[in-house]
């Protein structure tokens, strides 16, 4: 039986990209469902429930940025937004959304397949550090359970990205270590991203809005100005004296 294909939702108001774009990702062995504004893209994706997500930010009907608002609402799909030059508030804006990564226009076939591969990969990751017998991780209000992918408060499930997961999941193998930004961007997202510390401090604003009761006083998500973040157990186990 063969195995399944890889699914991308690919979305681009220019028809010529779009071809461009859909034709290369199918030469690599990439399932595509081309779609030509936010709103077929956005219904793509509630249909088809894609492995990832290719978003031009401006499109007719529903532009990129409200589609990743969307998708977030109810799918931790991998998105990459597509963004024109020089245009680096809608990188940070489309992070701050929930996109995991972004391209900027014009991109060669080649940047946007590692992009593709590099999202894919990192999305495997933080699937495959779940798997085994691990027992579940609780540090504080906080519990790990790595078997069913879940990070939760008490009782309540906190839904996170695959970057989001992947980079929470590492701090708290680490509590009470101080993480440079470097260590941070290399082990998440892979060594081509070092040096993007913008993409670190979104995702970690992020994550610090989900999981902290107070974000603009974090418990657990610490900043270490200058040298990077640490994650900190609020109720440490207190050793017999």
């Amino acid at each position: 039986m063969a195995a399944k294909k890889t699914t991308i939702v690919t979305a681009d108001d220019d028809p010529r990209l779009l071809r461009l774009v859909s034709r290369n990702l199918e030469l690599e062995g990439y399932e595509v469902i081309a779609t030509q504004d936010g709103e077929q893209a956005l219904q793509a994706v509630e249909t088809r429930m894609p492995d990832l997500v290719l978003l031009d930010v401006m499109m007719p009907k529903m532009d990129g940025f409200t589609v990743c608002t969307h998708i977030r609402e109810f799918s931790t799909v991998p998105v990459i937004v597509m963004t024109a030059r020089g245009q680096d508030k809608d990188k940070v804006l489309g992070l701050d959304l929930g996109a995991d990564d972004y391209l900027t226009k014009p991109f060669s076939v080649d940047e946007l397949l590692a992009r593709i591969r590099a999202v894919l990969r990192r999305t495997s990751f933080a699937v495959t550090e779940s798997k085994g017998m691990q027992p579940p991780l609780r540090i504080g209000e906080l519990t790990i359970d790595y078997t069913q992918h879940q990070v939760k408060r008490g009782a309540e499930e906190i839904l996170l990205t695959p970057v989001e997961y992947r980079l929470f999941v590492y701090m708290a193998r680490n509590v009470g270590r101080v993480l440079t930004h470097d260590q941070l961007l290399e082990h998440v997202w892979g060594s081509e991203y070092l040096g993007e510390s913008h993409m670190l401090q979104v995702n970690m604003n992020r994550l610090r809005h989900k999981i902290e009761p107070n974000p603009a006083q974090p418990r657990y998500l610490l900043t270490r100005i200058g040298v990077g973040y640490t994650f900190v157990d609020p109720q440490p186990t207190q050793s017999a004296s």
